[in-house]
């Protein structure tokens, strides 16, 4: 990364948490991968059970496999038959790992879904929730952020996950109604009321879609 950009992301991320404290969330500014691994890892009680939604930038530093260990019970949804009982045992857990499809800089975090077992355990269950966010996804305002998710997170995740969408043919939104939609739920969280319930991490690298 250049070292302008770097300093800029640096100067940028105080400026968020800044935001997220104003919203009753906490943010944490992480150098690089391995400091954001660190962080998340202080946030998760050992013995904790953990789940996550889709969230692309846990696995790249390295989150989801450390919480695969036997330091921690985590519901792996993919390990299993019954994924609906899989996602309801999430409401329930102790730390709900997951990342933003954009971000404001004044901390206003925006999520898109598609089966909305991701935004609604965001929105409400887990005791913790920890945000793995790469400053490639924070955006200027809501507007930005709320285009950013859906013109380039939600293309590029429909074209991943093999979906037939207009996006994933163009690689631009066309605002569908194709029963293959990951546009079904759009989470904008705004304020905790609960204090200590949401973390997000700010890594300054790429991370995610």
């Amino acid at each position: 990364m250049d070292k302008n950009i770097y300093k800029r992301n640096e100067l940028l991320a105080q400026k968020v948490i800044k935001g997220l404290r104003s919203r009753n969330m906490t943010g944490y500014y992480a150098a690089d991968r391995e400091e954001a691994l660190k962080i998340a890892l202080s946030l998760i009680p050992s013995g904790g059970t953990v789940a996550m939604g889709g969230a692309m930038s846990a696995h790249e530093i390295g989150l989801v496999a450390a919480v695969k260990t036997d330091r921690y019970r985590f519901i792996d949804r993919d390990a299993v038959s019954d994924k609906r009982a899989a996602m309801l045992a999430a409401y329930d857990a102790d730390v709900f790992l997951s990342s933003v499809n954009a971000m404001t800089e004044d901390g206003v975090l925006v999520n898109i879904d598609g089966n909305a077992n991701r935004v609604s355990a965001i929105a409400q269950g887990p005791k913790k929730v920890i945000f793995i966010v790469g400053m490639n996804k924070v955006c200027s305002d809501t507007d930005a952020a709320m285009k950013r998710a859906r013109g380039v997170a939600a293309p590029v995740n429909a074209q991943r996950f093999g979906l037939d969408t207009p996006c994933s043919r163009t690689g631009a939104c066309m605002d569908c109604k194709s029963p293959d939609t990951i546009c079904c739920q759009f989470l904008i969280t705004r304020f905790s009321r609960h204090p200590g319930r949401i973390h997000v991490i700010l890594v300054n690298d790429t991370l995610g879609f």
